[in-house]
């Protein structure tokens, strides 16, 4: 198949897209203090000018503290940040893009910045910073009723900014995915529990007051992801019926896209078929469904973090698999980050004008 099938329309709810090709959410740690910056919105601008589908923000903090682990990092509540936001879905929008932010906490993460939260400030379901090294307490009742308040108040302010969509962080070992992994949930209550269908409950109660309060008409997307930042081995679903269980409460909820994080687009989910996460995800769930991993480049993108390039690829897995079904949206990284105009080129047949990608380019907002 030719890589029309990219340039296809796609709709949910009140979101139509012009073809399938998402900005994946790269964070830039660019917004001092939390705020973005006109820097930041004309950053987003040369991908819409572009011609990216949907442009998903990096990850913006919630309302609690220690969601963010950096005080560079936006945050998505506060008078000052709101209306750094504000003024990129303005200019977002002016350019002909549509965008979405992604609502994020970290929870308990093994690296923070130096000058950031004081020790022992997090979220975490049982005070686990990785496998067997308890460093505290889990969050009370109390807690957790005020986390999955915040990512609803966000989600207000999304659909108040007049955001497109809005998209939910609930993968890479981070709070939401924390409460998934065994590993670090070690719960007895309702928020706990033997099952990936007893943890996916707060995950859940977060789509729901999402859902809430972002509106009938927003599209809600959930990204999940088996590995983790510290374990790429790592899984929470290991054969399709537990991965059933696991995402089944988060559609229910009111996910209406699942952004199906993995390291390698290509590579299959489980033995017997070759269908990567997204189309298992698509087919167990029959949500649509957003595949993204190492999409238009050589080599994955934890070599970037090594100093590594990646030369330009072509894209015919995409299209193989997008072309019979697997799934509906492809979410590309590095690739746009390195060049805005990506998209356009291929779709102008200007291959050779692609640039590969850059180590350097982390550092920029280019």
């Amino acid at each position: 198949m030719s890589e029309d099938i990219l340039f296809t329309p796609f709709t949910c709810r009140s979101l139509t897209m012009p073809n399938r090709v998402v900005m994946a959410p790269m964070t830039r740690g660019k917004a001092p203090g939390g705020v973005p910056t006109e820097d930041v919105a004309q950053y987003y601008v040369r991908r819409a000018l572009g011609g990216v589908g949907l442009i998903v923000t990096e990850g913006t903090g919630v309302e609690r503290p220690a969601a963010l682990n950096s005080p560079d990092y936006p945050n998505f509540y506060g008078e000052a940040a709101l209306a750094g936001w504000d003024r990129v879905v303005k200019a977002v929008h002016s350019a002909g893009g549509l965008i979405a932010p992604q609502l994020w906490h970290v929870g308990l993460v093994r690296t923070r910045h130096p000058t950031w939260t004081p020790a022992g400030e997090y979220d975490n379901p049982s005070g686990y910073s990785r496998p067997g090294n308890q460093v505290g307490e889990g969050v009370s009742e109390e807690d957790v009723a005020d986390i999955i308040a915040a990512w609803g108040r966000a989600a207000a302010s999304a659909r108040d900014l007049g955001f497109d969509a809005v998209e939910i962080h609930g993968a890479h070992g981070y709070l939401i995915d924390q409460f998934f992994w065994s590993e670090l949930n070690k719960r007895n209550d309702r928020w706990g529990g033997p099952t990936i269908a007893d943890r996916a409950r707060f995950g859940a109660e977060i789509v729901r007051s999402v859902r809430k309060n972002a509106g009938p008409d927003m599209p809600v997307i959930l990204r999940v992801s088996q590995w983790k930042l510290h374990d790429y081995a790592a899984r929470n679903a290991t054969t399709p019926d537990e991965m059933t269980a696991w995402l089944s409460p988060l559609v229910e909820a009111g996910a209406d896209i699942l952004h199906c994080s993995q390291r390698r687009i290509w590579e299959p989910e489980f033995e017997g078929s070759d269908l990567n996460f997204a189309g298992w995800a698509k087919k167990l769930t029959g949500v649509p469904t957003i595949s993204v991993g190492s999409v238009g480049l050589s080599g994955e993108f934890t070599a970037a973090y090594q100093g590594e390039g990646a030369k330009s690829a072509p894209l015919t897995e995409v299209v193989r698999r997008m072309g019979r079904g697997d799934f509906d949206l492809v979410a590309v990284g590095r690739a746009l980050l390195q060049d805005p105009y990506w998209l356009q080129k291929i779709r102008e047949g200007r291959t050779a004008e692609i640039r590969d990608f850059e180590a350097a380019s982390l550092a920029t907002l280019s």
